[in-house]
């Protein structure tokens, strides 16, 4: 009788522990498809921002080109009439 109680027990141990280890196994499965969904979800974000960032530094440097244009060519001017010798200016 006493060894049959302690087989009963040992044996419902053993379930028991069967039972948490899966449990523990859905949980984890769970964890990781929730950080997978964040890591996806903050890389798309990521990229929009870098995107947007991307565009906004292409604008700037266009316009940045365009006054280093005008500015160049201003200072060739102002260069170029007071270097040249009166003799040179024809115009």
């Amino acid at each position: 009788m006493k060894r049959k109680f302690s087989l009963m027990i040992a044996a419902a141990l053993l379930a028991l522990t069967a039972f948490s280890y899966g449990q523990a196994g859905t949980d984890v499965k769970k964890a990781a498809d929730d950080t997978g969904k964040a890591t996806d979800t903050a890389a798309k974000k990521t990229a929009h921002a870098t995107k947007k960032a991307a565009v906004k530094t292409g604008d700037a440097t266009a316009t940045a080109g365009k006054d280093t244009g005008k500015g160049v060519k201003k200072g060739a001017t102002a260069t170029a009439k007071g270097v040249a010798p009166k003799k040179l200016q024809t115009r």
